[in-house]
């Protein structure tokens, strides 16, 4: 089932594919190997990932391997703080990472496990990250969440930081 959609492809489409699973899927303007670098270098990750209404990066910490772990942390204007992280149980460069996520602060039950997949077709890549879910009751709770647009708001800042890279702008 579709929650949201947008016509325009470059926006996110968030779907249920199961009872536990959330799906997010948006198209890029890059090459597959640009995109994978967005989403597993810090100091690439810093520029896209949560970076929208006065929240700051504290902490960006990605060891990409299997068994490795990554560790985000942001403040907010007023000083409050989101923090999360996981493990990493396969990666597949540059077409998939599935990872485990964990909030610190405990707003839904257990860990999630993160599926990513990267497809690339004429010069656009397509990110679809599946979240699956310890049950039906947590996957609605994040769906009422302000998850999705904070996934969109991302996901826009990283179109952004792809196309000034395509351009040359920025390395």
């Amino acid at each position: 089932m579709i929650i949201t959609a947008n016509n325009e492809k470059k926006k996110l489409q968030v779907t249920t594919p199961s009872d536990r699973e959330i799906a997010m899927i948006r198209v890029f303007n890059a090459p597959r190997s640009m995109v994978f670098e967005a989403l597993t270098k810090p100091e690439l990750i810093k520029r896209w990932l949560g970076v929208f209404g006065g929240w700051k990066w504290v902490v960006c910490e990605v060891d990409l391997k299997v068994g490795g772990a990554y560790r985000y942390v942001w403040q907010g204007a007023n000083g409050e703080k989101l923090a999360m992280g996981g493990v990493y149980r396969e990666i597949v460069r540059p077409d998939r990472i599935v990872c485990t996520e964990k909030f610190d602060e405990l707003w839904y039950r257990g860990d999630a496990v993160d599926t990513t997949v990267l497809k690339e077709k004429n010069g656009k890549t397509t990110i679809t990250t599946t979240v699956l879910y310890e049950s039906k009751e947590v996957r609605d709770g994040v769906l009422k969440s302000p998850m999705e647009g904070g996934v969109s708001r991302s996901y826009d800042k990283l179109a952004e930081l792809l196309a000034s890279r395509l351009a040359g702008k920025d390395k």
